[in-house]
């Protein structure tokens, strides 16, 4: 049955509504040295305070820089700030690179894996010590996977048009939120075609599993280990996939039920983490408290609803006091065919799938279609590319092909759409461009990844080192002119005072902070 809502959209009073979303990207890259180890140098302070710079901060390791954008109109607005971050970058670091790839290589020990510091305030304290726990947790080593955040938001007209168009009693933020979770449902249903299609990570450096049980082969005689059919090793037992968490059934059926059960996994001890204790046996934190989460971020999605934090506040607070304003995307590789890590044509299907995502029906769900979510990801995270796999759809299964052609044909004409809203066709492209690969006719990223390291004979690692030297000289090849190599500089030096104004404030002890921090999660108990 036809979408009522295209028909609406067609309109031409009504299309112009698409040009207002707005999409922002935060992506993760590894600095390694000239030999492709890890970076042991602290993050450098000509690349500003990781704490207070809006573009430029780090995640996990002082070695993990996350560069961020706003949010932009168009994907090659975005991709030009990214591109400038980079240049900036590059013009710093020396001869290190940035790892080009999600899984990371050449870690050495866990305990040589530096954790990212944030400075003297109570606030940055709190990020090293969360992330301490996070190493105590899982082990550093999972830590340093990189992968892209795509966030996304419509207007406030879109949301008044579709608003008064479903004739809502609801005010505009609740209707906003509510909807959102629509999004976020279907996201869930659907997500591990954007594995099958993008999915970058399909062998690992033997290194990387050392020590621990997994479901590799060798590739050739190299040292790199790889499933013939996997997608994105990134998502599945290997990479952001906890076993502990696996314990954690997060309903995404509306707010309230959304923040009740994150709070309950951060307030209630969970017994490998209370014994372990909050300090050290020296007096040191170790981690921030003994829940199954620390906080809110610490749960392993693959997509989050979102509201900007103000400063102290949690992420859960910022959504019980605002509800939604954007949604982030979190099961994203980095691509090592584009320099950014992404490019305008996943952009473009980004959006289509979203937007699709949002405006077909999408029912309640229960355990058991969480159930169903967890095992299609790990279905398609080790076996996405095989032709013949097998997807659990409406209580059975059904094959990945025909599922995902029913997908694309629904997103073709939103897609339409938007080209049309654009004066374009890149949507259109953008879209029926994935067919070819659903159908083997094209390589997706993680088959591509596997042909050149066959045909090269070389391992992973050799290979990634090829393709980091390769993006390296693709960005210190084009500095910045003057005007914007200052303007960089000048953002690095007011970060750096920014954090100083932030160390300057700060009033009462550490365990003062962190009483008044948790003592927000009390609307959990409402």
């Amino acid at each position: 049955m036809p979408n009522p809502h295209l028909a609406a959209l067609s309109r031409p009073q009504s299309l112009q509504l698409l040009k207002g979303i707005r999409r922002g990207i935060e992506k993760e890259s590894l600095r390694v040295a000239p030999d492709g180890a890890l970076a042991q140098t602290p993050h450098g302070e000509k690349l500003g305070s990781p704490l207070t710079h809006d573009y430029i901060t780090t995640d996990f390791s002082e070695a993990l820089l996350e560069f961020i954008t706003p949010p932009v109109e168009t994907p090659e607005a975005a991709l030009d700030i990214l591109d400038g971050i980079h240049r900036y970058t590059y013009s710093q670091i020396g001869d290190e690179r940035l790892w080009v790839n999600s899984m990371p290589c050449r870690l050495g020990e866990d305990r040589d894996i530096p954790v990212a510091r944030f400075g003297s305030s109570h606030s940055g304290a709190m990020k090293t010590v969360y992330r301490l726990g996070l190493g105590l947790r899982y082990g550093r080593a999972m830590q340093t996977i990189a992968g892209i955040h795509y966030n996304f938001s419509l207007s406030d007209d879109f949301w008044k048009w579709l608003h008064e168009r479903e004739g809502s009693s609801e005010n505009l933020g609740d209707f906003k939120t509510r909807r959102y979770f629509d999004l976020i449902r279907n996201f869930r249903r659907h997500y591990w075609l954007l594995i099958h299609l993008f999915g970058a990570a399909p062998a690992v450096c033997g290194t990387f599993v050392e020590g621990r049980e997994h479901r590799l082969e060798p590739f050739g005689d190299t040292r790199s280990l790889y499933a013939p059919h996997a997608t994105s090793l990134r998502m599945g037992d290997l990479g952001y996939n906890s076993d502990a968490q696996q314990t954690l059934i997060v309903c995404y059926n509306d707010l309230p039920s959304y923040l009740s059960t994150l709070c309950s996994a951060i307030s209630t001890p969970y017994g490998p983490y209370h014994q372990r204790g909050v300090k050290d046996a020296e007096g040191h934190y170790q981690q921030l408290n003994t829940g199954l989460l620390q906080i809110e971020n610490e749960f392993y999605s693959p997509i989050r609803p979102k509201n900007p934090a103000q400063m102290g506040e949690t992420a859960l607070s910022a959504l019980d006091n605002r509800g939604v304003e954007y949604i982030e995307v979190r099961c994203l590789d980095l691509n090592p065919f584009a320099p950014q890590g992404i490019d305008a044509q996943q952009m473009r299907f980004l959006d289509s799938f979203l937007l699709h995502c949002l405006l077909e029906p999408s029912p309640k769900t229960d355990d058991a279609d969480d159930r169903a979510t967890r095992e299609n990801q790990d279905r398609i995270v080790y076996r996405g590319r095989d032709p013949e796999l097998q997807l659990i759809h409406n209580g059975g299964e059904r094959k990945l092909t025909d599922w995902a052609e029913q997908l694309l044909d629904e997103m073709a004409p939103i897609a339409e759409l938007l080209d049309t809203a654009w004066d374009g066709d890149d949507y259109r492209r953008a879209v029926e461009d994935q067919r070819a690969k659903i159908h083997g006719e094209a390589p997706t990223p993680a088959a591509q990844i596997l042909a050149e390291m066959e045909s090269r004979g070389q391992g992973f690692f050799q290979w990634a080192q090829d393709k980091a030297e390769e993006h390296r000289r693709y960005f210190i090849e084009r500095p910045l002119d003057a005007a914007e190599q200052q303007r960089f500089a000048d953002l690095a030096a007011e970060s750096l005072r920014a954090q100083r104004e932030v160390e300057d404030a700060d009033t009462g002890t550490f365990e003062d902070f962190l009483g008044q921090y948790y003592a927000q999660y009390i609307f959990c108990q409402r």
